[in-house]
């Protein structure tokens, strides 16, 4: 049985037939095919028409901000690290090395680097990849749970992608923002799951074939990734009260923040428990 994604607690068997979420009797319009949801129906919503999905594929408008800023962060902080490596190839210099993750370092006491190694990136390949990504999938599920959703999502994927990373490999220096990019597959998997397909419902077979590659390929992050991708689906679970109702749409009251918060608190806790012995 399926719930009206604007009204949890009212079961439904009609969904939108350009979104596909479940709509109840108050939320369908006719169309000329099936039933739409208000944001597909057409009809101005408050001061202006809701246009969902325009600027999930279009890098225009005032869409995507988060994901733009951060887009503009990772490369902003990959061309300095090239500026004071060895080039545009061989990134490098103060700033790399003070942020990347390393166990020992952050059993000494360098607890920015869970953060900051995610702005981080190896080479030309890493952060071209990672970032056609970021946009790929961050935009959409920006689009779907709001700003304020998707920066929690993003921080706390990348906390549990840092911890991750230390309990797989925790003496081995990490960098990249896959753990966040993983949690932001997981969020979109959840949000599919509840009938809101902002990835036109690939999300499981993008995180299949993903963490293949994961396994295949030497060199990456298997941590990192199943971190990450473990933190974004607990902190989406979370926003959807664990189904009770719609990750993009419940209210988003004092548990539910202090139930993301705990994620990371319990990634950054993880992460001490598993580098304390390797301190200098």
């Amino acid at each position: 049985m399926a719930y009206c994604y604007r009204h949890p607690n009212r079961e439904t068997f009609v969904s939108c037939s350009e979104c596909g979420r479940p709509i109840c009797a108050e939320c369908m319009t006719p169309a000329p095919v099936g039933q739409r949801c208000p944001e597909h129906s057409g009809k101005p919503q408050g001061a202006r028409r809701i246009s969902s999905g325009v600027r999930r594929t279009a890098f225009e408008g005032t869409g995507a901000l988060v994901t733009k800023a951060l887009l503009g962060l990772n490369i902003g902080i990959y061309l300095i690290t090239a500026f004071q490596g060895r080039g545009l190839n061989a990134p490098g210099g103060r700033l790399y090395f003070d942020w990347l993750l390393y166990g020992p370092a952050v059993a000494n006491g360098d607890w920015w680097r869970l953060f900051t190694s995610a702005f981080l990136h190896a080479n030309l390949i890493h952060i071209a990849f990672n970032m056609y990504f970021l946009w790929f999938v961050g935009a959409a599920v920006e689009q779907a749970l709001g700003r304020g959703r998707f920066i929690m999502l993003y921080v706390v994927s990348a906390l549990a992608g840092s911890a991750g990373a230390l309990v797989w490999t925790p003496t081995a220096p990490t960098v990249g923002a896959s753990g966040a990019l993983f949690g932001l597959l997981g969020a979109a998997l959840i949000l599919e799951r509840q009938r809101n397909f902002v990835l036109g419902g690939s999300a499981l077979a993008l995180i299949v074939i993903n963490l293949v590659l994961s396994f295949a390929v030497s060199g990456i992050s298997i941590g990192g990734h199943v971190g990450g991708l473990i933190g974004g689906m607990l902190c989406t679970l979370i926003f959807s009260q664990f189904g009770r109702g719609h990750a993009a749409y419940s209210r988003l009251g004092l548990m539910s923040i202090a139930g993301v918060l705990a994620i990371g608190v319990a990634s950054v806790a993880v992460a001490y428990f598993k580098v304390r012995g390797y301190a200098v």
